[in-house]
């Protein structure tokens, strides 16, 4: 079976099915139970990570950190009661729009 996008369904699942259970049963749990401030925290050093290895060349380094990186992203969605859908949602909105246009708007609100 080929790999795609919908493992982050998959993983999503997961990770929302494990949003109140024992922290001492996965690190998902007890990352969820330390709330958003926490898991934004993660995420945001995640993405330093994946920064940095992109940054160096490190191409095997920037696939495990992007790794990571989705991950955190998803356990932040998980604690911030979103779902995935959304930001799905709000990308299908924005397809086919320049960047600079949506910069742009954005800027006007």
């Amino acid at each position: 079976m080929a790999a795609d996008a919908k493992l982050l369904d998959r993983l999503f699942e997961v990770i929302a099915a494990r949003k109140g259970a024992d922290a001492a049963s996965s690190y998902t749990a007890k990352l969820l139970a330390k709330g958003v401030p926490a898991c934004a925290q993660k995420l945001g050093e995640e993405a330093v990570e994946t920064v940095i290895a992109a940054a160096s060349g490190d191409r095997k380094g920037a696939v495990s950190e992007s790794a990571d990186l989705l991950y955190h992203w998803l356990v932040l969605l998980a604690a911030l009661d979103l779902d995935p859908a959304d930001v799905y949602a709000e990308l299908e909105r924005r397809e086919g729009r320049s960047g600079l246009d949506e910069k742009a708007a954005r800027a006007e609100r």
